[in-house]
């Protein structure tokens, strides 16, 4: 075989390549990924690397509680997200061969799809307890003093109690 006819073939396989890489990037830039939540709540789309694009809310979202409200849009979310990552494996998978340590690679960086919605349970700052668990016991703070009880500072100190004259006044008597 001619080398010319080996670079000129080899050019093609490289120019080809380029090509088809330049239309997966454009396609994994406008995919997107929609998920509804079982009951309708929620509808949620993300673009290809996750991001949040769209939240909508269906009737049954109306009387949800704020903390389920939110723990329905993580989960909704999280399966929008899984849809996005197949179509990215469903791309790649063509351009970069479906053993290859490349797309090995990028099965790697995705989420898996099988995480079971049922089990997931949310936990954030200020989520409700369960039914089921008794609620924590609040804080007790001690209580203040009141101004007849033991007065921890000095009479003269700008923290005791009574005007500035009252104090000078009981100091100038305990002299």
């Amino acid at each position: 075989m001619d080398p010319n006819q080996i670079v000129a073939s080899y050019e093609e396989d490289i120019a080809g390549l380029a090509a088809r890489a330049e239309e997966a990037k454009e396609r994994i830039q406008h995919l997107s990924g929609t998920a509804t939540s079982p009951d309708g709540a929620v509808t949620v789309t993300v673009g290809g690397g996750g991001s949040l694009q769209n939240v909508q809310f269906g009737p049954r979202a109306d009387g949800m509680p704020k903390e389920r409200l939110a723990a329905e849009i993580m989960a909704t979310a999280r399966r929008a997200q899984a849809q996005a990552s197949q179509q990215i494996l469903a791309i790649m998978g063509p351009l970069v061969g479906e053993d290859s340590d490349a797309m090995r690679f990028v099965r790697e960086q995705i989420p898996s799809p099988e995480e079971p919605e049922a089990e997931f349970t949310e936990s954030y700052p200020g989520q409700q307890a369960p039914e089921d668990e008794p609620a924590p016991e609040p804080v007790r703070r001690p209580v203040r003093k009141s101004v007849d009880d033991e007065d921890d500072y000095a009479m003269d100190s700008v923290y005791s109690t009574g005007s500035m004259a009252e104090r000078q006044s009981f100091s100038r008597e305990e002299r």
